[in-house]
């Protein structure tokens, strides 16, 4: 993935309160009253999606293919914030109640209500959940190991549960609880908590199996099909505060009802196609 690639062809967005360009490429920040929201530019590009064989931690479900995104696409630098999602609805859902803290249960009908609204600020917004093969690709950032640091993890990087496959209790220093975004290291894309804090929802309806088959925009031959809400269960990415090791790795998979909301599900934002 490349670190500075080229400035797509609208940049700045004329919704865009600040803009630039810094060793993670290029960024522009959403302002609505005191609370803002930055957006990574994501550029196009090919990666391994899924788990090799020999991956520590590796479920069945973790199909290992190539997929090419043919399109760039803008992310969230962070999971959406409690103080974002209550300047934009006036309410705050969250069961750990802090500004700085990610927002939590929300539902996915709840972000698609919430991304309705934001729409709505700016003719020229286009605010969307991210695909699950954008999701890994931006998360992955170039890497091919179990996390975008390596394949080891602890409790200075990522916010888990402690233990590396043990869910019946937290590790000593575990945080048991959210914690402020951008807290710990962010990714070569400048994308920050990727790794555990709290699952983010996914646009995709969940399949068992992905496929080893090489695929370009996966998701483009779903999109038709794809019902506004429902009791088709909706991907969920990136573990949380209350998982182990093994399930905040960049290739777990995961799964919810559209209307679930619990204390350590949240959602991210993406822009663009």
């Amino acid at each position: 993935m490349p670190k500075h690639p080229l400035s797509p062809s609208i940049f700045p967005y004329p919704w865009a309160a600040e803009w630039g360009e810094d060793r993670y490429g290029l960024y522009q920040v959403l302002q609505y009253k005191d609370a803002s929201y930055t957006f990574r530019w994501i550029p196009k590009g090919r990666f391994m999606m899924g788990s090799p064989e020999n991956e520590q931690g590796r479920y069945d479900n973790e199909d290992y293919h190539q997929v090419s995104l043919s399109q760039s696409f803008w992310l969230g630098e962070t999971p959406v914030t409690q103080a974002l999602y209550a300047a934009i609805t006036g309410k705050n859902p969250s069961y750990f109640k802090k500004p700085r803290l990610p927002v939590e249960q929300v539902s996915w009908d709840d972000a698609q209500a919430f991304i309705k609204i934001v729409n709505s600020l700016h003719p020229s917004l286009t605010v969307r959940l991210p695909w699950e093969a954008e999701w890994e690709y931006a998360c992955r950032a170039g890497t091919t190991t179990a996390f975008h640091w390596g394949h080891e993890i602890n409790l200075d990087l990522a916010n888990y549960c402690g233990t590396w496959d043990d869910y019946q209790r937290f590790g000593t220093g575990a945080k048991q609880a959210t914690t402020s975004v951008r807290r710990y290291p962010c990714n070569a894309c400048g994308l920050y908590d990727m790794h555990g804090n709290v699952w983010e929802w996914c646009e995709d309806v969940w399949e068992l199996s992905l496929g080893i088959q090489e695929a370009t925009d996966p998701f483009q031959s779903t999109v038709s099909r794809l019902p506004a809400s429902g009791a088709l269960r909706r991907v969920l990415s990136g573990g949380s505060w209350f998982n182990s090791g093994r399930n905040v790795r960049s290739a777990y998979r995961n799964r919810n009802a559209p209307d679930d909301r619990i204390n350590y599900i949240g959602f991210r934002l993406a822009l663009g196609h």
